[in-house]
């Protein structure tokens, strides 16, 4: 087995069997300029907390995967540059190679099911590409999804994303999509969109049930819980889509592709929302962190 790394506070609450909620870091490295970066990220770390679960953000040092990171590593992390973006494909390679590197959706997962945490919270999840019938660059935060049983708490997919097509692959994967409170499916920075919801779950309780059944019945994969960003702090759909459409003519024009087209995307709509997208951004993150924590302390009562 590999080394995991943990921090103290994570290791603590592992021995007290205490609840665990996993957080990404790709939102550090590549989701936001310093020093909001960091400061999002403690403040996400301090509402887990506040919800009565330990967070655990997880990233690689320097080719050790480190489940929690303490406050020295977090802002070492923040200022780094020239950090990999980690999914399942060079995850492996990373840590062989002695890199830094921060964890994608996918990645995530893989070493929260490695450190035995059930619950990630994280602000979308990556998925179907527009025009991705002649790129196929399709994220593999579905395959996933599909594979490692975690459940994910997030917005839904990116509103960048082909999500009707997402959903479609979602559903041929057979990955559970549950809108919280509820029927149609939350649109990242748009609490509603005009795609009903496969599912709807009103209460935390209800989501941690139905993980621990699939466990229980030996179904494989994790689900996703699509919860909507509070309506105070949404950017309506009919705002973002010519500025979306913007942002991807703009990246299609350059030739930006797989890995970075995701980036620019963002900075892009960043600077055409003159930050609001980043405002709406830090509202979802933390939001879909209280609602895991919610889950994880229901998940781990029922252990008990």
């Amino acid at each position: 087995m590999i080394d995991l790394h943990y921090s103290p506070d994570v290791a603590e609450a592992r021995a007290a069997g205490r609840p665990l909620v996993a957080l990404e870091s790709t939102i550090i490295t590549h989701g936001m300029p310093y020093p909001q970066n960091v400061e999002t990220a403690r403040r996400v770390e301090q509402d887990i907390r506040e919800a009565g679960a330990i967070p655990a953000t997880i990233a690689v040092l320097e080719g050790a995967l480190h489940i929690g990171l303490t406050e020295a590593q977090l802002d070492r992390l923040a200022r780094s540059e020239d950090v990999a973006k980690l999914s399942r494909a060079d995850f492996a390679a990373c840590l062989a190679a002695g890199r830094t590197g921060a964890t994608t959706v996918a990645a995530t997962m893989i070493a929260a099911r490695l450190a035995g945490i059930d619950v990630f919270a994280t602000g979308g999840i990556g998925g179907v590409h527009k025009g991705a019938e002649t790129s196929f660059d399709i994220s593999a935060d579905l395959q996933e999804l599909a594979q490692t049983a975690v459940t994910v708490v997030a917005a839904g997919p990116k509103a960048i994303l082909d999500t009707p097509k997402t959903l479609e692959v979602l559903e041929t994967l057979g990955v559970p999509v549950i809108a919280y409170g509820q029927d149609s499916l939350p649109a990242f920075w748009s609490a509603t969109s005009d795609l009903a919801a496969p599912l709807r779950m009103d209460s935390p309780d209800r989501i941690a049930a139905a993980h621990a059944l699939r466990a229980r019945m030996g179904i494989p994969g994790g689900q996703l819980v699509a919860n909507p960003i509070p309506t105070a702090e949404e950017i309506p759909a009919a705002t973002l889509a010519p500025i979306i459409a913007q942002a991807q003519a703009e990246a299609d024009a350059q030739g930006i592709a797989a890995k970075s087209v995701t980036p620019f995307l963002l900075q892009r709509i960043f600077e055409l929302t003159e930050g609001a997208s980043l405002t709406a951004n830090i509202a979802l993150v933390r939001n879909n962190a209280r609602l895991a924590a919610e889950i994880a302390k229901c998940l781990c009562n029922s252990a008990r």
